[in-house]
């Protein structure tokens, strides 16, 4: 897995937070042998009280931008990462489907974070009203931002 060879080249550790991919991310990473070599674990938080209780995702922040924000995925990634003491944090937050959506929000909406000691990234994602493709689709590229940070990427 490029995700891995990159981690180990760097010398960098991760930890994923979840939401909307339930796990998913977490169990294509430790999929590749050798993966406890740089990856330090994940928290699904998939509830809202999860998300303030065990994150430490601000009550009002929640409240004001909502869960599928840009706000909340960034504060997700840096909260994983400080808490499970990695360089590296991961998130995710969204709307899998295929209820739940609504018009500022319809299913699909998803948004992923990258962020590290000295820097976050957050990227919208709009995807597709069938579930079981969201989950997939958001692991995905919540893994592809990976290559794209650590190579300088967008």
């Amino acid at each position: 897995m490029i995700v891995g060879k990159l981690l180990q080249a760097q010398n960098k550790s991760l930890a994923i937070a979840e939401s909307c991919s339930g796990g998913y991310a977490s169990q294509l990473v430790v999929e590749a042998p050798g993966s406890s070599a740089y990856y330090y674990g994940g928290i699904v938080a998939y509830n809202n009280r999860v998300k303030h209780e065990v994150l430490g995702i601000p009550a009002d922040t929640l409240s004001q931008y909502g869960a599928v924000s840009q706000e909340v995925a960034l504060a997700m990634a840096q909260q994983v990462r400080l808490m499970l003491k990695a360089d590296i944090g991961l998130s995710s937050t969204g709307i899998a489907g295929p209820g739940g959506g609504d018009v500022r929000h319809p299913v699909g909406t998803i948004w992923i974070a990258y962020a590290d000691e000295y820097t976050s990234y957050a990227h919208q994602l709009q995807l597709t009203n069938n579930r079981f493709y969201n989950i997939r689709l958001t692991a995905y590229a919540l893994l592809n931002l990976l290559p794209e940070r650590l190579q300088g990427g967008r």
